[in-house]
């Protein structure tokens, strides 16, 4: 089953074309050379806390999921603001999750949810970039907004872990998130994305896997061709600081990654078993899940998949009933999966979107932005299991109890994967920034 290009847009039509007609192509993703070449060695992190998580799977819902309707449902509450569906209990004693989250309620023992987060940023443009980067825009931006005034998460953890066994650190699929760029870290570490669907059989990685034309001695002879015409035309001179040398260096990393047994191990979805691939889901997103836990457990520190259409304001019920059993049980089987391996002490897993929904059920049957109240899954890496940390008031319409921040949560995540929240970086400008304004972390989800 192939999903909509409705579930890649919001409530203002915002699709990747539009970005990049926005002029911000160069740092919507990058194919593997172009990563290779502009990263170079990344800086090593400066900070010493302890690494509790190698890597990060962050899954992002986009358009804002209603918290009503997945993991803070109200069942006292008034029709109008209940809803349609009826709650069903979880693991945890006392906590209930709405119907359609039943796979996830069975193993509720395994992540936390937080209840609490809000924040002020109630458009999508806004929101995106807030819970994306920990940073609130510094001016107002539209709905619709592509913006970047701060690095995400994966292109912090990009720039702090460099490459990881000769594999580009961030990963973003099937698209990046709107948010989900370097600003002033440099294009070098936007997110190296996978647009292809791996649930066909014909799925291949572009950059990585060599083109079926391409057989391996017609590419060692072309790779030798290349290097022969290099040295006639370049004037072998190393004192003159050639910048083709170092160019070539990163045509020598895609090389070599081509034809690495380990890389294309990590790729080849197809190897796995056939009952595990059920597990997950025969859709994109169960096997885009699938692909992360491979890319993780071949080091690569951050990766994102990019799950739009949750942007419910109309029509709300019909299209969770449809569409959120499969995700709950791709989720569920993702951490599953993890703990079955022994990664997810190492693995850090996140469910979120922009913002929750309104209390009020509209004239639509939907549900309206609203950022005072939203719920955030939270497992791996040390997070405590059947947590349910702060609670919203009894009609959900914003969070009260144990009230946190988009930078507590930043700085949960960055402290969890080893790096300092209060590191001070410089823009290009010359300019100091904290990675995060407030380095106040989470105790309760730290181990």
């Amino acid at each position: 089953m192939t999903l909509s290009n409705n579930h890649n847009r919001n409530c203002e039509g915002v699709s990747r074309r539009n970005a990049l007609k926005l002029g911000l192509g160069g740092t919507l993703g990058l194919g593997l050379a172009d990563v290779l070449r502009m990263q170079g060695l990344a800086s090593e992190s400066s900070g010493s806390f302890p690494v509790k998580a190698k890597s990060c799977i962050l899954i992002w819902l986009d358009g804002g999921p209603t918290h009503y309707e997945t993991f803070d449902p109200k069942p006292d509450a008034p029709s109008e603001v209940r809803g349609e569906f009826h709650t069903i209990p979880t693991q945890v004693p006392g906590v209930r999750y709405s119907q359609h989250c039943e796979r996830l309620a069975s193993i509720s023992d395994k992540f936390a949810i937080i209840r609490s987060i809000r924040h002020n940023q109630g458009n999508h443009g806004a929101g995106n970039h807030y819970m994306m980067t920990g940073a609130p825009p510094r001016i107002p931006v539209g709905c619709g907004a592509f913006v970047s005034f701060h690095p995400s998460f994966g292109s912090t953890v990009a720039y702090e872990r460099g490459p990881q066994k000769g594999m580009p650190p961030y990963f973003s699929i099937p698209s990046m998130t709107r948010s989900g760029g370097p600003n002033f870290l440099g294009a070098q570490y936007a997110p190296f994305v996978v647009p292809d669907d791996p649930n066909r059989d014909s799925f291949r990685v572009r950059d990585v896997a060599l083109p079926k034309e391409l057989t391996d001695g017609r590419f060692a002879r072309r790779k030798s061709l290349r290097e022969g015409v290099d040295n006639l035309l370049r004037i072998q001179d190393k004192a003159a600081a050639d910048p083709t040398l170092a160019l070539d260096q990163y045509y020598e990393q895609s090389f070599d990654l081509m034809a690495s047994t380990e890389a294309q191990k990590a790729f080849d979805i197809h190897s796995e078993s056939g009952p595990l691939r059920t597990r997950y889901g025969r859709s994109p997103f169960g096997q885009r899940a699938l692909l992360a836990r491979r890319l993780v457990e071949a080091g690569v520190p951050f990766v994102t998949l990019n799950e739009g259409g949750w942007d419910h304001h109309r029509g709300l019920f019909d299209a969770f009933k449809k569409r959120m059993p499969s995700i709950d049980n791709t989720v569920a089987t993702l951490i599953a999966d993890l703990e079955e391996r022994g990664m997810l002490d190492e693995t850090l897993v996140l469910l979120l979107g922009e913002f929750g929904r309104t209390p009020k059920i509209n004239k639509d049957a939907g549900r309206d932005h609203w950022s005072n109240a939203m719920s955030v899954l939270m497992a791996g890496a040390g997070t405590p299991g059947g947590l349910t940390l702060g609670a919203t008031d009894r009609k959900g319409y914003s969070a009260v109890d144990r009230v946190l921040s988009p930078e507590n949560f930043a700085s949960t995540i960055y402290t969890k994967m080893g790096i300092d929240p209060n590191k001070i970086y410089y823009t290009q400008q010359g300019r100091p920034t904290h990675l995060v304004s407030d380095k106040t972390s989470i105790p309760e989800l730290m181990s």
